[in-house]
């Protein structure tokens, strides 16, 4: 028994002598303490983690204030509408019977100004009979429409009252870089004054290529409910209305998308100074990508646009731009792609001058062009190419307004639409190409469309197109 207790007893000094060198001559202090020129205790710091310069990531972002400051600026809104049907044949041919259904749509707005005015989607208004929309403090209004823009989607309403509204500054979203964190604030499935995060994945993105939309995409969470809302930056600047989401089943999947603030900004100015929105036009277009003809032509992969039209008359042409030239810049905007051209063009009014810098025979060449109002486009979802009358096609045709068709899908062909004047869609009256970019902005993929038609010599006809 004594001789086990001897074992033990040198054991546990050989353990202690071994440690006390261990320490004394290998181990490196893991703290350090500061010396004070008074009697005060030291300093100590007892971390023995060493961390790293750039701080801790996610954590030094700050939400808050971005997220106080835009809850308070976002809506919820309320669009009602009344949809009619007939319930039998005799319904159709005597007009009595008809059963009017009522429907409430919901989605997000931004209060842009202290007095009321609120910009959203225009696919959230879209064809209402009362709108209505609610504070953040539960308070709710009635509110009008002031105008809308189909093909941005965007849509100005206002709501009257006393006192003096919190509202966004919209931010430059031309600034906005890729990887940037943002927030997107709104009412998903009729949750209110809900917050999301995410960073900016892409900029310039087109959804469709029928259109020349221009998105900022996201990875932020937006649902059905978030149309309308805000996107903001760290800042708490409005750099984006959220618009869209990218899923099979309508609901967030990954990827959300926004339309740039700078867009949004120009379209409500437009709308408040002159009614509409005016769309400036550089006159040119550009070679399809991804065809077998870009592929053996050598330009599927051209970094830039390469310009395959040019438009006579238009600033393009005056500035003496040339086919087969690589729009590379415009102003201070990078030009990757078309869509990168076409959202800066977006923000541009007629008569705006830019600086477009072109590659040509291996040299880099800036012409300055003069924008103009256009003259032809090619209008969404059915693909028309429309032209504004001339006086000599006024007289042609017997009439004071409408657009010429001058080109045609092959999908229309057969229906007779080259050379026909449009005069109405539905029930909108077509005066020029504005108009007809906004009425066939609007159609629905899913309703039928009343085209009126003129023929030489005034002739009318309607065409029904579901």
């Amino acid at each position: 028994m004594k001789r086990i207790g001897s074992l033990l007893l040198v054991s546990i000094f050989s353990g202690a002598i071994t440690l006390g060198a261990y320490k004394f001559f290998f181990e490196k202090t893991g703290f350090a303490i500061v010396s004070t020129s008074d009697n005060s205790h030291p300093v100590v710091s007892t971390s023995y983690t060493p961390t790293s310069a750039k701080g801790a990531g996610i954590n030094e972002v700050d939400f808050t204030n971005a997220a106080e400051t835009t809850v308070n600026s976002v809506v919820h809104v309320k669009n009602l509408t009344l949809n009619k049907r007939r319930t039998s044949v005799f319904d159709f041919f005597y007009g009595y019977g008809e059963t009017v259904t009522p429907q409430v749509g919901m989605g997000s707005g931004v209060i842009i100004s202290q007095d009321g005015y609120i910009v959203t989607n225009n696919h959230v208004i879209a064809n209402a009979t009362q709108l209505q929309v609610t504070l953040n403090n539960n308070r709710t209004y009635e509110a009008e429409l002031v105008g809308t823009d189909p093909n941005s989607d965007i849509a100005l309403i206002k709501i009257d009252t006393d006192e003096k509204l919190p509202y966004l500054a919209f931010g430059d979203s031309d600034n906005t870089k890729i990887g940037e964190w943002v927030l997107a604030v709104g009412n998903p499935f009729n949750l209110t004054s809900t917050v999301t995060a995410g960073i900016v994945s892409a900029k310039a993105r087109s959804l469709d290529t029928r259109s020349n939309q221009s998105f900022i995409q996201t990875d932020a969470a937006v649902n059905p409910g978030n149309s309308g809302g805000a996107l903001v930056n760290t800042n708490g600047d409005l750099i984006g209305i959220n618009t869209a989401i990218s899923s099979q089943t309508g609901s967030y999947v990954g990827y959300s998308f926004a339309v740039p603030s700078n867009i949004a900004k120009k379209v409500v100015n437009d709308i408040i100074e002159y009614g509409n929105v005016r769309k400036a036009f550089m006159g040119i277009r550009p070679a399809p990508v991804n065809t077998r003809d870009a592929v053996e032509r050598g330009i599927n992969n051209i970094d830039g646009v390469y310009v395959e039209y040019i438009e006579e008359e238009s600033g393009a042409f005056e500035a003496g731009m040339e086919l087969g030239d690589i729009i590379k810049k415009v102003d201070d905007i990078y030009v990757h792609k078309y869509p990168d051209l076409t959202g800066y063009l977006s923000t541009k009014r007629p008569n705006d001058t830019i600086n477009v810098t072109v590659r040509r025979d291996e040299e880099e060449i800036v012409l300055p062009i003069i924008l103009k109002e256009r003259q032809q486009l090619i209008v969404p979802e059915m693909g028309m190419e429309v032209r504004n009358l001339t006086e000599a096609d006024k007289k042609r045709y017997r009439t004071k307004y409408g657009v010429k068709i001058i080109g045609v899908p092959e999908r229309y062909r057969g229906y007779g639409l080259e050379g026909k004047v449009i005069v109405r869609v539905d029930d909108k009256d077509i005066k020029n190409i504005s108009d007809a970019d906004t009425a066939f902005g609007a159609i629905s993929r899913y309703g039928k469309t009343i085209i009126t038609l003129l023929s030489k010599g005034g002739e009318k006809e309607r065409l029904i197109f579901q």
